[in-house]
């Protein structure tokens, strides 16, 4: 055990409970000389002349008038430019931020400077010309980490988050906990960022970028796997018991211990979170400089063990005091961000700790109150569940509320000195979080919250409701951003939801109508039952599955009239993959999960099979009645010379074997090999159904694209992969001496290359006039898989 990581848990957790009290009574002295209501009432006519218009006649018939919906993201940032509120929106959101995240005090002119490069910046991004990459998803995100030479670090990242969401039990909601998770690493960026100089060169740049990332990753990772899964039901008490001792330890030694003998249904959930936080605590105490090790335990003890004071508390004891109740949220509020700035082992900045002490009460009695009902459902003990339910027999109890109006006058004139600009955005920020909850609540639940917290008709409580119904420009980017970011994570899980929906349902029916029979074919039965054991195989069946999509979802044709597609896009696949597996070529054994079909048989059979399968191929597509024959011709023709030109891809690999070949030949061969299959099944129910020559371009270039980072995925699973999973031998390419994307530029160069492919698929999608989700889960499928 390392002597100089421990300290004195006790003294350090006393000494800022004497400074969260200091606190509370200050505030407690300025709520009960009702200070506040003539200071903030003063704010208010102040504020108000900037928020409260008198619309004239004129203005009702006015497009600026039409305010769209918030939720409606691109449409509503178009509005702000167009009516030219962009600028102050963006100004008091990004100074905002810069109060909250980064502890800086916006009467600062170097402050104000940063905020105005922020937000031109933003707003040029913003403003941008249509069709450019959204940042806000995956391909945008890529390309901003090029930009920034961090690309891999973001797929670290990526594979990070998909693990991590993939193991959160569904007691913890997923979107959220990987939303703040996002929103933490964003927050360590930002100070990151901020404490950079000007002229930093691109290399140190990158290298502070990535360490923010991984550290912000790291930190925010507690939040699901501690305190979230410490708050829900999910564990037994004497589980959550002996995990906070757990986290307890490793917050004093600064080491984290093993984990011990599990057993139960959580045993191997338990292991992975406790290796996964084991990894984060090494990763951030190796960034540590060893003087500021013992500061950033102490501040993570201070947070955590504030937040177990609130977690042990039992909603049914009618007998907490105020202290008990606010001192802990004092607490656990201020450190919560004060620990940032410990996590980067940034310097001691003594303002900057004041400001952030003293503010997050404020965010966290707003939080509080628009979770309120939810909390009393899950029996949680915040201040405004706990006067929900006890304020009429403990008029002593402090109204949340009204602490909350306190606490903002507090925060204006005392701390930071009655400067306007700071009145300005902390006042917006409160009528906007009102008038939030009234639209998430409806008029009248509002209405009978605001009865119960402001039961006097008081001036004060009068002005409020005023401004919450009258006022306007008090919203924010970062609401708008998290909203966005929510509603697309809530679409992608349907979306990815009904793409593996179809693939499965899909797949079944393929599997019902694939079989050759005998008796029709009135040929040899090996021929036959060679066919039907390769059919039969595990197949993933997805080129049939894409062209399903397009034809019926995409293009509306009917399932009956295709069925002859699907099927003949099969069996050339088949085809493909037993020619491929012979001696003469891989000499694979084992396919789809068994032996290949020269291993079953022979080598004879299974040529013939294969040349079967190709011309039971060209019969189905022969047999599409029900459509007209100059359209079939024309899918023949193209199916055709695919098939010519996917034989070329064969023989460059066989003849490349032992040989190094550039990236563009690779490129190529991969294109004949691969990418041409996935341009069939998407471009012949395009032909069917006489799509115009820019759509099928446009779908040829995403094809492309996909098919290589298809084939990228492909050998990175033949070096790396698990052969249980694959269903086949790995390492065969090796073993061939093929030339493969890791072969020739490694694995973390091959990972740039695959998503480099996947966003120009992503790119051409957008490109298409209609809206083809499949396609994008398709690819997300493509690249993620492991199998």
């Amino acid at each position: 055990m390392n002597e100089k990581l421990m300290f004195d848990t006790d003294k350090a957790y006393q000494t800022a409970e004497r400074k969260a009290s200091l606190y509370y009574q200050s505030l407690y002295e300025q709520m009960s000389r009702k200070t506040y209501i003539p200071a903030l009432t003063k704010d208010f006519q102040t504020w108000k002349q900037n928020h409260v218009y008198r619309k004239s006649l004129f203005s009702v018939f006015t497009r600026k008038n039409n305010k769209p919906e918030a939720q409606d993201y691109d449409i509503y940032i178009q509005w702000l430019k167009y009516t030219g509120k962009l600028t102050p929106y963006l100004e008091r959101s990004i100074s905002y931020l810069y109060m909250r995240d980064l502890g800086k005090d916006l009467s600062s002119t170097k402050t104000q400077e940063r905020v105005n490069r922020v937000v031109e910046s933003l707003t040029s991004y913003l403003t941008r010309k249509p069709g450019k990459t959204d940042t806000f998803n995956m391909a945008g995100l890529y390309r901003l980490a090029q930009k920034e030479n961090i690309e891999t670090t973001m797929i670290w990242l990526v594979n990070k988050l998909k693990s991590v969401t993939s193991n959160i039990p569904e007691e913890i909601d997923p979107e959220q906990a990987r939303r703040k998770l996002i929103k933490i690493i964003a927050g360590v960026v930002m100070h990151v960022v901020e404490e950079m100089d000007e002229g930093v060169e691109p290399t140190e740049r990158a290298l502070k970028l990535d360490q923010a990332i991984r550290l912000g990753y790291c930190y925010g990772l507690t939040y699901p796997f501690i305190d979230d899964l410490l708050d829900v039901s999910l564990l037994s008490a004497e589980e959550k018991k002996r995990y906070s001792n757990l986290i307890r330890k490793t917050l004093i030694t600064g080491s984290v211990p093993d984990l011990g003998q599990w057993s139960g249904n959580n045993a191997e959930l338990l292991q992975y979170i406790h290796s996964e936080l084991r990894e984060a605590f090494e990763y951030i105490k190796g960034n540590q400089q060893s003087e500021n090790m013992q500061s950033f335990l102490e501040q993570a003890y201070i947070f955590f063990q504030s937040q177990e004071a609130d977690r042990v508390k039992d909603l049914s004891n009618p007998d907490y005091k105020n202290e008990d109740i606010y001192i802990p949220v004092i607490l656990k509020s201020a450190s919560s961000r004060l620990i940032v700035r410990s996590v980067l082992s940034a310097s001691e900045d003594e303002d900057f700790n004041d400001r952030t002490f003293y503010y997050g009460i404020y965010n966290q009695l707003a939080d509080d109150f628009a979770d309120m009902f939810d909390d009393l459902e899950e029996g949680a003990v915040t201040p405004y569940t706990y006067y929900l339910k006890y304020h009429v027999q403990r008029p002593d109890l402090i109204n949340p509320f009204e602490l909350y109006w306190t606490v903002i006058s507090n925060l204006i004139h005392n701390v930071y000195k009655s400067d306007p600009k700071t009145r300005e955005v902390i006042l917006n920020r409160a009528i906007n979080g009102l008038k939030r909850y009234k639209r998430k609540m409806g008029t009248e639940k509002y209405n009978e919250v605001m009865k119960l917290f402001s039961p006097d008709s008081s001036s004060f409580t009068q002005l409020i409701q005023k401004m919450v119904k009258k006022a306007d420009d008090v919203d924010f980017f970062d609401k708008l951003l998290r909203d966005h970011m929510l509603n697309n994570m809530r679409n992608e899980r349907k979306e990815q939801e009904e793409f593996l929906e179809t693939i499965k349902f899909v797949r079944n029916q393929l599997n019902d109508t694939l079989r050759i029979s005998e008796v029709d074919e009135g040929l040899n039965s090996s021929i036959v039952e060679a066919a039907n054991y390769s059919l039969n195989g595990d197949g993933k069946r997805l080129r049939p599955i894409v062209t399903w999509v397009m034809a019926i979802k995409v293009y509306g044709l009917e399932q009956s009239a295709i069925m002859p597609l699907l099927k003949s896009l099969e069996y050339m696949h088949t085809a493909s993959l037993i020619f491929d597996d012979l001696p003469s070529q891989d000499n694979a054994s084992t396919r789809r999960g068994r032996q290949t079909l020269h291993q079953a048989y022979n080598t004879a059979i299974a040529e013939l099979t294969g040349l079967f399968l190709t011309q039971k191929a060209m019969w189905e597509q022969a047999s599409l009645r029900k459509f007209d024959s100059n359209t079939v011709l024309k899918l023949i023709q193209y199916s055709s010379y695919l098939t010519a030109e996917m034989c070329k891809g064969q023989a460059m690999d066989l003849e490349s074997k032992g040989k190094p070949l550039s990236l563009d030949q690779l490129n190529l061969m991969c294109f004949y090999k691969t990418g041409m299959a996935f341009e069939a099944s998407i471009i012949m129910p395009a032909i069917l159904a006489h799509a115009d020559e820019t759509e099928i371009e446009t779908l040829k270039k995403y094809a492309y694209h996909a098919g290589i980072a298809f084939q990228i995925k492909d050998d990175l699973l033949d070096f790396e992969g698990d052969p249980l999973l694959l269903g086949k031998t790995v390492g065969k390419d090796r073993e061939n001496q093929s030339s493969t994307f890791v072969s020739i530029l490694g694995q973390e160069e091959a990972r740039k290359k695959m998503w480099e492919h996947y966003c120009q698929a992503i790119e051409s999608l957008q490109k298409i006039p209609r809206e083809i989700p499949f396609l994008k889960h398709f690819l997300n499928y493509l690249i993620n898989r492991d199998h």
